[in-house]
């Protein structure tokens, strides 16, 4: 009875391995299929980087952009005139924004800061009746342009 009972225990032992033997080779199958479509993606991406360099090589042609310079640009040789010795150019180039203007700036100090909503419901702006802000209100920007 013991040697039939071990029987059927091994027998049960040899069918689970048999079924985990099978398992891991349909894992490794899927795998392997897996690791062959991604390197045909990598065999597709690389053969499109090929070409797309070889498509850059054509459009980066000097002679290709000459043609279209020629073609759509009015430009004319440089004169030798245009040239002029090193120690005859101003020491400076010249100011289109008068000193102590910077119109940058005063856009950014013209801007007012929106009111910070914490909820779906915005509460009303009330100015306080003796002349001082409230805690935690923003300061009005100063416009100095007023």
């Amino acid at each position: 009875m013991t040697l039939r009972v071990l029987n059927l225990v091994v027998i049960g032992a040899l069918v689970l391995a048999a079924a985990y033997v099978y398992r891991i080779k349909f894992d490794s199958t899927v795998q392997a299929e897996r690791l062959a479509k991604i390197r045909s993606e990598v065999r597709r991406e690389r053969d499109t980087i090929a070409a797309l360099r070889a498509e850059w090589g054509e459009l980066d042609n000097p002679a290709r952009i000459e043609a279209l310079a020629n073609r759509y640009l009015q430009l004319k040789p440089v004169a030798p005139n245009q040239f002029d010795k090193f120690d005859q150019l101003p020491d400076r180039p010249p100011q289109f924004v008068p000193k102590g203007i910077d119109p940058i700036a005063g856009m950014i100090e013209s801007l007012q800061e929106p009111a910070a909503v914490t909820s779906s419901v915005s509460v009303p702006q009330t100015a306080p009746s003796d002349g001082a802000s409230e805690v935690g209100a923003p300061a009005p920007a100063a416009n100095p342009d007023r």
